[in-house]
C-alpha cells in the first residue's frame, strides 16, 4: 500500500512538472503567477502543514495533503494578492496598524488573543495566518463599500466578485494546473481532473 501511494505520488509531481512546462513561465516550482509575482510550491506546502493541524490532518508530509487542502491553500494565497490588486485600483491599500487594530477588536470580541486563534482555526484559519485573513476581510468590506454596497449583502458580494475578476485579469493569474482552474465566477481553484490516476 505504500509502494501504491508513493508510486501515486510520484505520478502527480511528474504530471505537475509536464503541465507547469506546458504554461509559460510556470515551472514545477511555481503554485500560481500574478503580475510577474511568483507563489513559489514551497509557500503552498508551508501554509497546507498550517492548516493540516487546525483541520485536524495526521500527514506527515505537506505535499501528499488530500487535494481539497491544498486547493485551499492556493486559493488563500491567490487571493490574498487578487483582494489586495483590486483594493489598490480603488484607493489606498489595507495599511498594517489598519489591519492591527481589527484583529485587536476581534481579539476583544472573543476574549483574548488566544481565543480568536482557537475561533478562526475552527475555520480552517492558522494562527500564522490570520493578519492576512483580517486583511482580506478588510479589503472585501472596501471593495463592496467602493461600488456602494455591503459585503454582507447578495449585491455586495456581485460587486466584490466582479472587482476581483478583473483584478486576477490585470494580474494575468495563472494557476499551475497540478493545483487545479481558477474560477473567476466563484473566486477559487475549481478541481483538475487527472484521468491517469482512475486508470
Amino acid at each position: 500500500m505504500h509502494r501504491r501511494r508513493t508510486a501515486v505520488a510520484g505520478a502527480l509531481l511528474a504530471a505537475a512538472a509536464l503541465t507547469a512546462c506546458g504554461s509559460p513561465g510556470l515551472t514545477a516550482g511555481t503554485a500560481a503567477l500574478l503580475g510577474g509575482r511568483r507563489i513559489p510550491v514551497g509557500a503552498v506546502e508551508a501554509r497546507v502543514a498550517e492548516l493540516r493541524h487546525v483541520t485536524g490532518g495526521a500527514s506527515a508530509d505537506a505535499r501528499h495533503e488530500p487535494d481539497g487542502l491544498v486547493r485551499r491553500a492556493v486559493t488563500d494565497l491567490v487571493l490574498d494578492a487578487v483582494v489586495a490588486r483590486a483594493v489598490a485600483e480603488r484607493g489606498p491599500a489595507v495599511g498594517a496598524a489598519e489591519v492591527a487594530a481589527a484583529r485587536a477588536a476581534e481579539e476583544e470580541r472573543y476574549g483574548g488573543g488566544e481565543p480568536l486563534v482557537r475561533a478562526l482555526a475552527a475555520l480552517g484559519v492558522p494562527g500564522g495566518a490570520i493578519d492576512d485573513y483580517v486583511r482580506r476581510r478588510l479589503g472585501i468590506r472596501r471593495l463592496a463599500a467602493a461600488a456602494g454596497e455591503d459585503a454582507g449583502t447578495p449585491a455586495g458580494d456581485r460587486a466584490v466578485r466582479r472587482a476581483l475578476a478583473a483584478a486576477a485579469t490585470a494580474l494575468q493569474l495563472r494557476v499551475n494546473p497540478r493545483y487545479g482552474t481558477w474560477d473567476p465566477d466563484h473566486v477559487t481553484l475549481a478541481p483538475t481532473t487527472h484521468p491517469w490516476l482512475t486508470r
